[in-house]
């Protein structure tokens, strides 16, 4: 009976290790770290920055401000989503650490051309923590380059000039909005 009290006590333990192990995955950016804590009220602001329309998906930006009330400390970043309905997106969080050199990013992935290596063919990307990529593709030497969106393992949203640099704007804004926030602090 001792035998069977201690492994199953070793395979809770073990359990509860993995389900940490996975959450711990799972939480890759600061502020989602921060609302994830326990024992303490964590007040989740947000403010739409605007949308970015790509034929049938639309892409959500907005601000995010979150406030442990027992330290007042707070966190700020964004929210990028990707769908076509509200109820029917993927929501993902960027760290306010991460805006500058996510807009630096789009600047230069809308500018690319072939010239950024000698091969006929070509693939730059940039990733945020939690897995939103934005890409430049090209596979000859003609025409433009054309660029996209993605998150996770969904498929690409592809994305115009124009639309790259609307997405900058709304990154641009949200940026200068929290900006205004921590300045206040």
């Amino acid at each position: 009976m001792n035998k069977l009290s201690l492994a199953l006590l070793a395979l809770g333990c073990a359990l509860t290790f993995t389900a940490a192990a996975q959450d711990t995955n799972v939480l890759k950016t600061e502020i989602g770290v921060f609302e994830a804590r326990t024992g303490c009220v964590i007040i989740k602001g947000f403010e739409p920055m605007g949308t970015v329309n790509v034929g049938a998906a639309i892409i959500f930006i907005g601000s995010k401000e979150s406030i442990d009330i027992s330290s007042g400390k707070s966190v700020y970043g964004i929210t990028v989503s990707l769908g076509s309905a509200p109820n029917d997106r993927d929501r993902t969080l960027v760290d306010y650490d991460e805006l500058e050199s996510l807009l630096k990013s789009i600047d230069y992935l809308n500018k690319i051309d072939y010239d950024v290596t000698t091969l006929p063919s070509f693939e730059a990307t940039y990733s945020t923590k939690t897995g939103l990529r934005l890409i430049a593709h090209s596979i000859r030497r003609e025409g433009t380059v054309q660029c996209y969106i993605q998150y996770d393992d969904n498929a690409r949203i592809p994305l115009s000039s124009i639309q790259m640099k609307q997405l900058y704007e709304l990154i641009e804004k949200a940026k200068k909005n929290l900006d205004a926030l921590r300045e206040a602090k």
